[in-house]
């Protein structure tokens, strides 16, 4: 980083207003993650072309602020700088990367017919609606694909041809993958099953595992890792995932045992077992995996972190309150991270939110709908309830702020960057139930449907 900087305070300033070299430029800095440095060079471009727009918006991606990059888009607009297809591509990368419907349409609604009839921005679509939870418009654009003849990627400085049904295969993974994200286990079997032999990949496979899994397809999964001759390490995790989401333990731990004979371990096959025993609320393993963790993986604090945070969630549905709330502490302070708290009050509608959470908490309850105090992990404070710290959630706040506008809504969606706990999870069945309206909510791990029937597309495997 140092050097790159260096050269370009060294450069000459008659290369400084040049597009090709500010957008080397901007790619340096924005893969160090240096955002402010970028934009300063940015604002100094005088004449900025839609190469240099793609560059900062892709940057903007790659740095976790994709939301810059639709306030970009407006400002190509006013300007009347029109985006080519790679800045398509990576405008349609930031609406997946958002997870709102709403993003997604108006940047479709925006794109010239020429540029959606592109096979790569088309698997950049098929992929955005997937994420986004519209797996119907994923399958329309997908059923749209009419060039599979050769096609012809230019990538880097080579160009790279690829035959038909290899250009198939990657829709169809895309397809796969959106299947898996929305629930839609079996339909994401058959797809595969669609795939010339040759071509499911360790993508694809992943793809199709991870779909079985959250489906709860334990038949089907082992079937598809059984067929696949190299199982990587991302390939045995998804399958030690699956087998833990059923409480398979004994076999899952199998499964670990037998990597670890020719391999170094992986935290990630160790947090899915973590994760399962959570779910089955089995204290013993739980203890025993954290353990064996802490052993193995010394350094990855952020990983024991969410293990500390798993385990002490087990004490606590087993009422050991106490016992979760000093080992949270004890470990925590050990491994020398900060706490924030999960509530907020700052919106300006708060009083408003509240009082719509506070009315559908007792609609619920009114329905048998019990608030269990399993999924708290701390002791309560005296002006505290069960119903009152689990109803802080940040998903249900972001619902109860939709449900208290003035026109009711039919449709609301939500992005979270963790995983909905399983309060959340059966809370939002029953709202969406009383509130008669389909509910989507992207977590860490998948999207999840609540249709106004009360039931929802994960079918409890989350």
């Amino acid at each position: 980083m140092k050097t790159g900087k260096k050269l370009l305070d060294e450069m000459p300033e008659s290369y400084r207003n040049d597009n090709i070299t500010s957008t080397s430029a901007i790619d340096m800095l924005m893969k160090f993650g240096d955002v402010e440095s970028v934009e300063q060079i940015f604002r100094s471009i005088k004449a900025k072309g839609a190469d240099i727009y793609g560059a900062l918006m892709n940057g903007y991606n790659l740095n976790g602020e994709s939301w810059k990059c639709f306030k970009i888009f407006e400002e190509m607009n006013e300007k009347d700088i029109i985006p080519d297809e790679i800045a398509w591509n990576v405008l349609i990368g930031a609406c997946s990367k958002s997870g709102m419907l709403h993003h997604c349409q108006y940047i479709m609604n925006q794109i010239p017919l020429n540029i959606q009839n592109n096979i790569r921005i088309q698997n950049a679509l098929i992929d955005m609606w997937g994420k986004c939870g519209s797996i119907e418009k994923a399958k329309n654009v997908f059923n749209l694909v009419i060039d599979r003849d050769t096609i012809t990627y230019n990538a880097m400085s080579n160009n790279i041809f690829f035959h038909e049904s290899f250009m198939i295969s990657i829709e169809k993974i895309f397809l796969v993958n959106g299947f898996g994200l929305n629930g839609m286990g079996s339909q994401a079997a058959k797809l595969y099953r669609e795939m010339p032999n040759n071509l499911r990949d360790h993508i694809s496979q992943i793809c199709v595992l991870n779909a079985c899994s959250h489906a709860g397809l334990l038949h089907e999964a082992r079937t598809i890792i059984n067929e696949i001759s190299l199982k990587t390490e991302s390939i045995i995790t998804t399958m030690i995932d699956c087998l833990s989401r059923l409480f398979m333990f004994d076999e899952a731990q199998k499964l670990i045992e037998d990597y670890e004979k020719t391999n170094t371990p992986s935290i990630a096959m160790y947090m899915s077992l973590l994760s399962g025993a959570r779910n089955n609320r089995n204290s013993n393993l739980s203890e025993k995996i954290y353990k064996r963790m802490k052993t193995l993986f010394p350094n990855a604090k952020e990983s024991i972190v969410a293990d500390v945070v798993l385990l002490s969630n087990i004490y606590s549905s087993l009422g050991r309150y106490e016992e979760a709330k000093n080992f949270r502490s004890n470990q925590i302070k050990e491994l020398g991270v900060k706490q924030l708290k999960t509530h907020d009050h700052s919106h300006p509608q708060s009083t408003e939110i509240y009082a719509k959470i506070d009315r559908l908490k007792s609609k619920a309850i009114e329905n048998g709908f019990i608030f269990h105090s399993s999924w708290i992990t701390r002791s309560l404070n005296e002006n505290e309830t069960t119903e009152s710290v689990l109803c802080g959630h940040s998903e249900l706040l972001v619902i109860a702020l939709n449900l208290i506008q003035e026109l009711g809504p039919k449709f609301i969606q939500v992005v979270k960057n963790l995983r909905v706990c399983g309060h959340c999870q059966e809370f939002t069945k029953v709202i969406a139930k009383i509130e008669q309206c389909d509910i989507v909510v992207r977590d860490a791990n998948r999207i999840h449907h609540f249709y106004p029937n009360g039931q929802c597309s994960c079918q409890d495997h989350f």
